[in-house]
């Protein structure tokens, strides 16, 4: 389960966990004791007690007063617990006198969620993204001396000149991390190359973005026909992955599932990921998948758009997706627009597959910015256009003219409609209108 570390005493390494969680009046240390608990159950663990305390501030040299430490002590002894969690950030001093003082093995909400992402990951570059992170976060823990990370090297031309144990593990963190960085360019050249192929081909990306758990994977799943690993816990995507979608008026888009947020995600986290949340900051079109049903839905939207302001994806035009209308009463499938009519939220439910339709509708206003809609007369000797339209599924109706002429009802982008008259050769002021500059007029 928990990422390794060597084994204090006699204590063997297991999923017995005593979970800790201090109530802090409001602040950058206050969290959520429920949230906790399923971060504990994703990460594989079997919580056996949950302490609980209230402080106004964290005690710096154990984050938890003297009594404290002696309460989770005997809970932990009682229960013969493998590992001790809290749900805050600890310092490595908190937690290395935490550790010397309860002699058990003690991790904080950092070090959980990065064990989550290391269960996670699938991928190669997911794979490198999570150890990455997970050795930043170590390098500052080493003082304990842990030699776990990585065989160290011997034999002739590779001894230093009276190293301690700590530089020794500190020299092969540094060069891992060099290793990790050097190939992740690698694959984030060739997902840049991707991006640029889909911008050359005018093809839209839309972005799924949301809190960890709002159902973000039950959607695409549902959209495109994917089997991307959907299941009620949190994290449980964390590769991203991308699919082609046809939206009405728009054509082809892809479509990105992309790693959920949670408050207070560890900065270390973001860095790792940007290459991968690089999806995010270039999209079209962000579809903020919210979980309707839960209590923290307010909170939970804020803390989404604090991680897009720091990847800097605060700018791209979103949508809000308020997903899970099948767990509330007498909640219906809708599209709430602003006051210009533009729309800012749909309501569906990506289990029960209803307001797909709403969506699609709302996805295909916001992207479909230049849509021509208007009757074109042919001729018969216009029939390959015709024949090209049909081809795009761009005749919303057909008719004839009296002298026999074919009059199409065309439902299109405008870039596609001129493309379209540029192959066949149409000069394309037959059919739209030229807006003349005003130094033209």
């Amino acid at each position: 389960m928990f990422f390794d570390r060597p084994e204090a005493g006699n204590n063997k390494s297991g999923d017995i966990a005593i979970l800790v969680h201090i109530d802090f009046p409001e602040g950058d240390n206050r969290e959520d004791p429920n949230e906790f608990k399923e971060l504990v159950l994703s990460a594989g663990g079997t919580p056996v007690e949950f302490i609980t305390g209230s402080r106004k501030a964290p005690d710096p040299k154990t984050f938890v007063g003297k009594g404290k430490v002696e309460e989770i002590k005997a809970m932990a002894e009682a229960h013969e617990a493998d590992i001790i969690l809290f749900n805050h950030a600890l310092t490595p001093s908190q937690e290395r006198n935490l550790e010397e003082a309860l002699e058990f093995r003690v991790l904080d909400r950092t070090g959980l969620i990065l064990d989550i992402f290391a269960l996670r990951a699938r991928t190669h570059e997911g794979k490198l993204q999570v150890e990455l992170a997970q050795l930043q976060h170590q390098t500052t823990r080493l003082i304990r001396g842990w030699t776990h990370l990585e065989r160290q090297q011997g034999g002739i031309g590779s001894r230093g000149a009276g190293e301690s144990q700590l530089e020794t593990d500190r020299r092969l963190v540094a060069t891992r991390e060099t290793l990790i960085r050097n190939r992740l360019k690698k694959v984030r050249a060739q997902r840049e190359q991707g991006r640029r192929a889909r911008k050359r081909s005018d093809i839209p990306t839309i972005a799924l973005v949301g809190y960890t758990n709002a159902g973000k994977s039950t959607l695409f799943n549902a959209l495109t026909n994917a089997t991307v690993f959907a299941a009620d816990q949190l994290f449980a995507t964390l590769d991203p992955t991308l699919r082609r979608l046809k939206v009405m008026d728009v054509g082809e888009v892809v479509l990105a599932d992309t790693v959920g947020f949670i408050r207070h995600l560890p900065h270390k986290l973001v860095e790792a990921f940007r290459a991968t949340l690089q999806e995010t900051t270039e999209a079209n079109l962000l579809l903020h998948v919210i979980d309707s049903a839960t209590d923290e839905r307010d909170h939970n939207i804020q803390q989404v758009d604090l991680v897009l302001a720091e990847i800097e994806a605060d700018k791209v035009p979103q949508l809000k997706v308020y997903n899970k209308i099948d767990l509330l009463e007498h909640a219906e499938p809708r599209i709430d627009r602003d006051e210009h009519g533009v729309p800012v939220a749909v309501w569906l439910s990506a289990q029960a597959k209803v307001g797909f339709e709403l969506l699609t509708q709302a996805i295909s206003e916001l992207v479909a910015d230049d849509l021509f809609q208007e009757t074109i007369q042919l001729t018969p000797a216009d029939s390959r256009l015709r024949a090209l339209l049909f081809e795009q599924a761009a005749v919303a109706e057909e008719t004839y003219a009296e002298n026999g002429d074919n009059l199409l009802r065309l439902r299109l982008q405008l870039d596609d409609f001129k493309k379209l008259l540029a192959k066949t050769g149409t000069r394309a002021d037959r059919f739209i209108p030229v807006v003349l500059e005003d130094w033209e007029k």
